[in-house]
C-alpha cells in the first residue's frame, strides 16, 4: 500500500457498556494490540492514537507506533486529526480512520476501502455489507447506511426504517486536507444524540462514498457477549 496512506486507530478507555474495553484480554493480546497487528498487516504506516498512558504502554509491548493525543476530543475524528498533524503527514496523504473495536476487520476490506476513495470522487469513504438478519436492524449498536445508486451516503440511523438498509462497517477514509476542515465543523445535534461523528460529515454537505464489501465482517466489541464471540471467533479461526 502506498506510503501516501496512513492508518490511524483511535482509543481511548472511557467506554461506558464495557470498562477499560481497549485492554480487554481476547486469547492473549488486548482488543487494541489486536487491531493494530491487523492494520499493521496491511499497511506499515499504521499508529494508534490515545489519550491513555495505559494503552500506550500496552501498545509499547508490541509496537512503537503510537501517538499520544489531548483527552479532550469528543470523538475519534478529532483525535486521528491531531495524531496525523503530530506525524507531520502533507496534506494531501489518505487517512484511513479505523475504529479501535474491530479486531476482525478483513484485510481486502481496508484494501477496498483505500482502492474506491482514488476512483470515485468523494469527500470522504466508509464501508457496509449485507444485512444478515431483523435483529441487526432493531439492534441500536449496529448502525444503519442508506445509498443513492452511486453509493453515496444519504442516511445514517441506529434504529428507525430506512431504505434499503446496509450494515455499516467504522472505518473512515479521507486526506487530511479534508480531516483539517471537518474537525473544525461544529458537531451537530444528531451527532451528539446519536454519537454518529458521520453525522457531522453528511449535515454539512461532504459526499460519503460506502463501499459495499460482500464478504463476512465479524461484530465489533461493544458488549459482553460480543467478547464472548470474539474468543470463539479467535478459538476457530486464527491460532
Amino acid at each position: 500500500m502506498s506510503s501516501e496512506v496512513y492508518i490511524l486507530i483511535p482509543s481511548r478507555i472511557g467506554s461506558t457498556r464495557l470498562q477499560d474495553k481497549p485492554l480487554i484480554d481476547l486469547n492473549g493480546k488486548t482488543l487494541i494490540q489486536r487491531v493494530l497487528i491487523n492494520s499493521l498487516e496491511v499497511n506499515k504506516n499504521s499508529f494508534v492514537a490515545t489519550d491513555s498512558l495505559r494503552i500506550k504502554q500496552n501498545i509499547e509491548k508490541i509496537s512503537n507506533n503510537v501517538v499520544m493525543t489531548s483527552n479532550s476530543h469528543i470523538s475519534g475524528t478529532d483525535r486521528i486529526c491531531e495524531a496525523a498533524n503530530k506525524l507531520n503527514l502533507d496534506e494531501n496523504t489518505f487517512i484511513l480512520n479505523l475504529q479501535g473495536d474491530e479486531p476482525f476487520l478483513p484485510k481486502k476490506l481496508i484494501s477496498d476501502v483505500v482502492n474506491d476513495f482514488f476512483i470515485n470522487e468523494c469527500d470522504v469513504i466508509t464501508a457496509s455489507n449485507e444485512i444478515k438478519s431483523n435483529d441487526e436492524i432493531d439492534n441500536p449498536n449496529c448502525v444503519l447506511v442508506e445509498t443513492e445508486n452511486n453509493n453515496i451516503a444519504t442516511k445514517f440511523v441506529r434504529t428507525g426504517k430506512i431504505n434499503n438498509p446496509r450494515r455499516h462497517i467504522g472505518v473512515y477514509g479521507y486526506r487530511l486536507s479534508t480531516l483539517n476542515k471537518l474537525v473544525n465543523l461544529k458537531p451537530t445535534p444528531n451527532e451528539l444524540e446519536l454519537k454518529l461523528e458521520q453525522l457531522r460529515f453528511l449535515e454539512n454537505n461532504y459526499s460519503i462514498y460506502v463501499t459495499n464489501f460482500k464478504g463476512d465482517i465479524p461484530h465489533g466489541i461493544d458488549t459482553n457477549e460480543d467478547v464472548i464471540s470474539a474468543k470463539r471467533y479467535l478459538n476457530e479461526n486464527i491460532k
